[in-house]
């Protein structure tokens, strides 16, 4: 626990973070292989939001008292940098990509579209990170929403 003021702040858990995103990435995968009932129409956006969701999973992961906007912005500067690195094209960086894991991380083509869908995981995220510290503040004797926030 960390202390503001005379306030103790919830802390993220890393094990919850972990089981999080692993329900995350199964629930990515499964999109992928056309398990999960998203509409047609909406393509493989939803993997790509879920993605993004598991950068900002990641992120609190290393820094479980991060600050919601600085986490946020760390997570979106890293989805946003991934993709702009798949405009990178050299052989070596495609023989990387060639390795499935590494692919599924780094992915391949850029498209701005991809873009939004980062936006839209990382805000699902960062709702999901909001109402469980909300909770979490709920829970601790003497702390309230603005002695975290």
């Amino acid at each position: 626990m960390s202390v503001v003021g005379s306030f103790s702040t919830p802390r993220r858990s890393r094990l919850a973070l972990v089981l999080l995103a692993l329900l995350v990435i199964a629930l990515g995968l499964a999109s992928r292989r056309g398990l999960v009932p998203f509409p047609a129409a909406l393509g493989n956006y939803p993997g790509d939001a879920l993605w993004a969701w598991v950068v900002l999973l990641s992120v609190a992961w290393v820094q479980p008292a991060i600050p919601r906007t600085r986490l946020v912005a760390w997570s979106l500067a890293i989805a946003f940098g991934i993709e702009f690195l798949q405009l990178y094209q050299a052989p070596w960086m495609q023989a990387l990509r060639a390795n499935k894991l590494a692919y599924l991380v780094l992915g391949n083509g850029f498209d701005p579209l991809d873009l939004v869908a980062y936006g839209v995981g990382i805000a699902l995220g960062a709702l999901v990170d909001g109402a469980w510290l909300c909770a979490a503040a709920r829970r601790m004797p003497g702390s309230g929403y603005a002695a975290w926030h």
